[in-house]
């Protein structure tokens, strides 16, 4: 049967689920546009505004579980609504900023409060749910796909506003795009009247929260894989934070870092779409632990030599082809693991890591170039470290296959 066939009854699911997350990701992964600016003006440094991303992706990473469990109880839809008025606060806040507390409680709590409710989490466990078993993968690397569309509107956008308009009027911008989430989470919270499937004899299904966080972590599969994304969270966040600056310090035209920010996005829908359509037919854990070796390289190749313009955007490219890719690959693997009653829950544990490592590099990016004037160490610690994960995830999972718990081994 034609995939379009299987899907049409759910569309309207999958789209509002797909331009939630593609807002809801778009938007934060394009916040470092404003800070060189914003910095300047309202007197703070370089590392107050990375901890206020950092303070976002920690909140995010430790209410995501939080935030998938609530789901069981009130459903999609309350939950992702609350989320998309938490994301339009924040960034009304931050465009108002006169110091240090507002960008903090801003761009870092409300922003991450948001981010558990309206991002990949929940967005990849609606998609799930509104879909068969047999599809399941394809079609979480073409929602990861189209939710990777938001920077290619966003960043382009919020430059060229920052530039004519100033750094206020850019995060004004993103509060009148951010307005669209609020409808999409309706259409995606059409998913609550959808029936679980039958349980199968190894999901958990019937258990309690306490019991499913208890028999996952019990998996060592899980373990590892969620290792593993630590290391993901810190190279690309380091990636979103510090790389504008980072050109900026390099003598490159401003656009350069929208383009390629751009460029990340647009070449994430490939990736998310060519990585969902291998998890339905490759080791999910393995294709992760390849994307991570990947990146690395790519890290290590584009940092020892001087920017340009095309090695710029090339590496744009690369980088954004692996980026959203892990999303359908850590779906689908905990969805077969686990079963869809508590996906959203246990996906959010290992995003807690995942958030733990985004926080590294980070406020730990910005530490590492107040105190030494350059990002040299802080990329070489994110190629070391994501060496050493991709490496072991896959030959943890080449090894061990992950196989589902059973419910008695909790």
């Amino acid at each position: 049967m034609p995939l379009l066939q299987i899907l049409r009854p759910t569309l309207p699911i999958l789209i509002g689920a797909s331009v939630m997350l593609t807002l809801s990701m778009g938007l934060r992964q394009s916040l470092g546009i404003f800070m060189q600016p914003l910095t300047r003006d309202i007197g703070i440094s370089v590392s107050d505004f990375t901890l206020a991303i950092a303070v976002q992706n920690l909140a995010w990473g430790f209410l995501q579980p939080l935030a998938g469990a609530l789901t069981v109880r009130y459903g999609f839809r309350s939950i992702m609504v609350i989320g998309s008025f938490f994301y339009l606060a924040g960034l009304a806040l931050m465009a108002s900023a006169n110091g240090f507390l507002a960008v903090m409680v801003g761009g870092g709590v409300l922003i991450g409060m948001s981010l558990a409710c309206t991002a990949a989490a929940i967005a990849m466990s609606v998609a799930a749910r509104a879909v068969p078993a047999t599809v399941r993968s394809t079609v979480l690397g073409l929602v990861s796909g189209a939710g990777s569309l938001g920077a290619l509107l966003s960043a382009p956008l919020g430059q060229i506003l920052n530039e004519g308009y100033g750094w206020r009027v850019g995060l004004l911008g993103f509060v009148v795009l951010a307005l669209a989430m609020i409808p999409a989470a309706l259409f995606a919270g059409r998913v609550d009247r959808i029936p679980l499937p039958k349980a199968a004899p190894e999901d958990i299904g019937d258990s309690s929260a306490g019991v499913a966080a208890k028999i996952a972590f019990g998996n060592a599969s899980f373990v590892v894989m969620t290792g593993a994304y630590f290391v993901c969270g810190m190279q690309l966040v380091f990636l979103t934070t510090h790389l504008p600056s980072y050109l900026a310090i390099c003598g490159m035209d401003p656009m350069l870092s929208a383009q390629t920010l751009g460029m990340i996005g647009g070449f994430n829908v490939l990736g998310s779409i060519f990585f969902g359509w291998a998890g339905q037919r490759w080791n999910k854990l393995a294709l992760l632990g390849g994307i991570y070796i990947v990146r690395s390289i790519a890290l290590a190749w584009y940092f020892t030599l001087p920017p340009t313009p095309a090695t710029t955007l090339l590496f744009g490219a690369i980088m954004g082809f692996l980026w959203m890719g892990v999303g359908p690959l850590v779906a689908g693997a905990v969805a077969e693991m686990f079963g869809l009653k508590w996906q959203a829950m246990i996906q959010g544990l290992a995003f807690m890591s995942h958030q733990l490592g985004s926080f590294l590099g980070a406020f730990g990016g910005g530490l590492l170039y107040d105190a030494l004037g350059s990002y040299t160490m802080a990329w070489r610690i994110g190629v070391a470290l994501g060496l050493a994960g991709g490496i072991i995830q896959v030959a943890f999972a080449l090894i061990r296959p992950s196989e589902p718990p059973l419910l008695k081994a909790a």
